[in-house]
């Protein structure tokens, strides 16, 4: 499949979205990103962008994005975290999707590539992950990814060209939000939740971006389902002493039991909720600490994608060097 139009990117002005931005201009794509209304666009100027700012939830505001010949989409607009109840991530994570590829099937765009979550998996069973486990989300954030895959779903069995992915943790530069941030830049981490013998599962935001975009060539990826992940699961405590010894704060030697990690993000949400902020440390999140999760990511290798941070351990010491740079 080729892609001589537009490839439009939702959710561009976010994490992952302006990484996929930034691979797709170095690489001479003719991109429109969009998001939200903002104030600052220099990101996109800078890298000869244009942007065309709409909202998912005012359905208004979307054919304009279609203008020109939008052949390819790559959908990441969605509210990511576990602070907000459903029935405000419902308008953007579930009917913006929906209004979102009923117009991208009118205007006849070759491939669409929806970028979820692994979190409409639920909590760890005891194996690792694969595209076929059990959707079972147990929290609102996963419910509404979950139904806003069930939409794409419908849309494939109508012959929409989609493609659905499952990003695990995602960290990287940039990165200020989720719980890929502890790996990302310094944090206040001064205690190591539970054991720290936990497995986890991370994912680098340019192997997000790399994965995607190779996917969406790929015509057998047409109507499956990825989990995008690294080759390596560090235990939680082994991940944090890096993220610490990476930026140059303090390494956590304590361990808090979890239930008391449980009661701060309580509190934690408390406060946060009277200011209007998605807190640190969300109480939702914490739940998912009381097992591994490990994701299984044999099917994106099998499509022949190689991994640009395969490791975890090999990936801290390049944002080590990256941090130290721009410390300068």
């Amino acid at each position: 499949m080729e892609f001589k139009g537009i490839t439009l990117v939702t959710g561009a002005a976010g994490f992952m979205g302006s990484h996929l931005v930034e691979y797709l201009a170095r690489k001479g794509v003719r991109v429109r990103a969009t998001a939200r209304p903002r104030k600052d666009i220099s990101f996109f100027q800078k890298l000869g962008v244009e942007y065309v700012a709409a909202d998912l939830t005012k359905p208004e505001t979307l054919p304009a994005l279609f203008e020109g010949g939008v052949d390819r989409i790559f959908h990441l607009g969605a509210i990511c975290n576990f602070s907000t109840p459903y029935e405000k991530l419902y308008p953007t994570n579930v009917k913006g999707v929906e209004i979102f590829t009923g117009l991208a099937m009118q205007h006849g765009v070759k491939r669409y590539v929806h970028v979820g979550s692994t979190s409409v998996y639920g909590y760890y069973r005891g194996t690792p992950f694969v595209e076929d486990s059990p959707r079972d989300p147990q929290d609102s954030y996963g419910r509404s990814k979950r139904d806003g895959e069930d939409v794409v779903w419908g849309r494939i069995r109508d012959g929409f060209p989609a493609i659905i992915t499952r990003p695990c943790t995602v960290y990287g530069p940039r990165c200020n939000d989720g719980a890929g941030k502890a790996f990302s830049r310094p944090t206040d981490i001064t205690a190591i939740p539970g054991s720290g013998a936990q497995l986890l599962s991370n994912i680098r935001a340019e192997d997000v971006a790399a994965a995607v975009e190779y996917l969406s060539f790929q015509d057998s990826a047409v109507g499956q389902a990825y989990n995008i992940a690294e080759d390596t699961h560090p235990a939680l405590e082994e991940a944090l002493v890096m993220a610490a010894q990476a930026f140059g704060t303090k390494v956590p030697k304590a361990h808090l039991p979890l239930w008391l990690v449980k009661v701060a993000a309580r509190v934690d949400g408390f406060k946060a909720a009277r200011k209007g902020k998605i807190p640190d440390l969300e109480y939702d999140a914490v739940k998912y600490l009381y097992e591994d999760y490990v994701v299984d990511n044999s099917k994106l290798k099998a499509a022949g994608y190689r991994m640009i941070y395969p490791d975890f351990r090999e990936s801290m010491r390049q944002i080590a060097q990256w941090y130290r740079q721009q410390k300068g």
